[in-house]
């Protein structure tokens, strides 16, 4: 069927008009710079929306096939396949010049960039575009964003699931039907840049391994070493540097790069010299020894206390700037006001709507919360203005949208909103505008003739925590936590996170996740990025290793932009990266911030928690992550 085809409505040209080539892998496993492609199909689409070729191939990956009752492709199925590098300059020529299409497109564009460095090949993919990012702009009325459920929505016939080319037939159909909503509702496409990656980007690298012990603080003069002690080395050593970390890391210290105010003891030959880290230790008055004094008490490194015996300790105080001598003397003060205190919301079970389906007796709630289940899109207005209608909605029982979708179902107009480029599709769409009195007495919606969405996420306001369910007898699932704003022409905005310990630091700089190291050492907290107004923080909880307490979600602008300027910036958790979301908040309270915190996700106990932030500090990225422990250079 044709793109263009009268029964979709899609322009001719533009971003919606362009040569598509629809990817589908199976996979030995999740990680891709660890496990290896199975198979794979490409089918390639032309601007006319009309199919223009078709690959497929099982592959010989000379390796276990991983989970063969997800995929089905056991080793014998795989014997005589042809081996990656074999078919790699057929699958490369039906990529070039083309956009790579994909559902959860992060996913298949890392394994084919590994599998093409391993050939000794470049990926030739210079875009690419996420039917599931997508499709989470589009936001259509499904119980999730599986492809399975997109393709029943959509009324695209499936008919083996984890069978590359039949899912990647599939997501043709979705594609089609996707761009016609996207176009219906004046979407631009979130198109992602692939520039070209260093080889040895892809190489597979051991990972770091936490330290299993609780920071004890400060040596004490003429002390021993304790189990978890924090040490920094700088300057010359007479032993190589490898070995004392090696030594050090055997008996149980924590090796880091940097110097802060939870540093044990800094190791040194040189206490004279003007080096970052010795000027930071006298700052902070962290002790200092030699290299001699040192390796002498790595032989008798007393006995620490380990993370597992203090997992029920509880981290729940409202995120502050990290409070280093450095920071004081040249940070200036969190920008927002405090975060207020709210109450924990207790974790539904995995699947349940939220908030649960209405029952008898719903009117009265209705009343008293007008706008429960509608999401309304306030436009113009000075800043102020739209930050209060924002709130205005939430403490109505609505959601605040940061972007049209097809969930909107009010929008409300303040000073100059009819100038909005968005306004002629809301007419054209018929949606209901509001001024801003009608936030004042809003008529509530009839609640037999509503119509809700199968899993309504809860709203949260800023300060609000939620508990995360975490069920029991099956695999924990991996949360995703994705953050939205409104398109941006001048600037752009980076997600980032931060795991931290007890002492709310990083174990070590590979604990700071951008998008220059997208990952953490073990995997278990990646950096998702799915179109220029959407990142993903994807965190494996049941995974992380007990020295992490807290994963801290931020985002920062490169530039004189502000986020007063960007507006409204949206977050969601879901489990799964194609889940209903749980709960979603709107932060709308910037103004001249550069900085801003999102939300953290902390131990409570055996519970993990989302708590909505909103703080942000009119200072760059370098001194948040600075104040974390992070080792960053001058």
């Amino acid at each position: 069927m044709s793109l263009a085809s009268t029964s979709f409505d899609l322009p001719a040209t533009g971003d919606y008009a362009r040569d598509w080539a629809l990817v589908d892998v199976e996979t030995s496993g999740l990680i891709a710079r660890r496990d290896r492609v199975l198979s794979v199909a490409v089918v390639t689409i032309g601007p006319d929306g009309e199919q223009t070729g078709e690959f497929s191939t099982l592959l010989n990956p000379g390796c276990d096939p991983g989970p063969v009752e997800v995929h089905g492709l056991t080793v014998e199925r795989l014997q005589g396949a042809p081996a990656f590098d074999q078919v790699a300059g057929r699958i490369g020529a039906m990529l070039q010049d083309r956009v790579l299409v994909a559902h959860n497109a992060q996913f298949d564009y890392d394994f084919l960039a590994h599998e093409f460095a391993r050939a000794r090949m470049w990926l030739p993919v210079s875009q690419r575009l996420c039917t599931l990012a997508l499709n989470r702009q589009v936001d259509p009325p499904t119980d999730d964003m599986k492809l399975g459920t997109l393709a029943a929505h959509y009324r695209v016939p499936q008919q083996r699931a984890h069978d590359a080319l039949d899912d990647t037939r599939v997501l043709a159909g979705i594609l089609r039907a996707s761009l016609r909503e996207a176009a219906r509702l004046d979407l631009p496409l979130p198109l992602v840049s692939c520039p070209p990656r260093a080889e040895s980007q892809f190489t597979p690298k051991p990972p770091k391994t936490p330290c299993a012990y609780r920071n004890p603080g400060r040596m004490t003069p003429g002390g021993p070493l304790l189990q978890g002690m924090k040490i920094a080395i700088t300057g010359e050593t007479a032993h190589a540097r490898a070995e004392l970390v090696g030594r050090a890391v055997a008996a149980g210290l924590n090796m880091v790069t940097s110097v802060s105010r939870h540093t044990s003891v800094l190791v040194t030959n040189e206490p004279a010299s003007q080096s970052a880290k010795t000027r930071r230790a006298a700052v902070e008055g962290v002790p200092v020894i030699d290299e001699h004094t040192f390796l002498r008490l790595l032989a008798d490194v007393q006995a620490g206390t380990a993370h597992e015996a203090t997992a029920t300790s509880a981290v729940t105080a409202p995120v502050k700037a990290p409070a280093t001598a450095e920071a004081q003397a040249t940070e200036p003060e969190s920008t927002t006001a405090p975060v207020p205190e709210a109450p924990v919301l207790p974790p539904p079970s995995l699947g349940a709507t939220v908030p649960a389906p209405r029952q008898p007796g719903d009117s009265a709630r209705t009343l008293a919360k007008p706008l429960v289940s509608r999401r309304v899109l306030v436009l113009g207005g000075v800043h102020a203005d739209a930050v209060a209608a924002r709130t205005r909605v939430v403490e109505l029982g609505g959601s605040a949208a940061v972007n049209l979708s097809a969930s909107v179902t009010d929008v409300v107009l303040l000073a100059n909103g009819e100038k909005d480029r968005r306004m002629s599709r809301i007419n054209a769409l018929e949606l209901p505008v509001h001024d801003a009195d009608w936030l004042n007495s809003p008529t509530a919606i009839d609640p037999d003739a509503a119509v809700v969405r199968p899993h309504e996420p809860h709203v949260m306001p800023r300060g609000g925590v939620i508990d995360l369910p975490m069920p029991h007898g099956t695999p924990a699932p991996e949360w995703y936590v994705t953050v939205g704003w409104a398109p941006q022409a001048d600037c752009e905005i980076d997600v980032v996170a931060f795991l931290l310990d007890e002492d709310e630091q990083v174990t070590f700089d590979e604990d700071f996740i951008f998008y220059g190291v997208p990952e953490s050492p073990a995997g278990t907290v990646r950096l998702l990025t799915g179109g220029p107004a959407e990142q993903t923080i994807a965190l494996d909880l049941a995974s992380l290793p007990p020295a992490t307490r807290k994963v801290v979600v931020a985002a920062a602008i490169d530039g004189a932009t502000t986020f007063g300027t960007v507006g409204a910036i949206q977050i969601s958790a879901a489990p799964g990266n194609s889940g209903s979301p749980l709960t979603r908040a709107t932060l709308d309270g910037a103004t001249t911030e550069r900085t801003m915190l999102l939300a953290e996700i902390y131990r409570r106990g055996p519970v993990w928690r989302l708590r909505a932030v909103g703080q942000g500090y009119d200072h760059g990225l370098d001194p948040l992550a600075r104040g974390y422990g992070v080792g960053i250079a001058d």
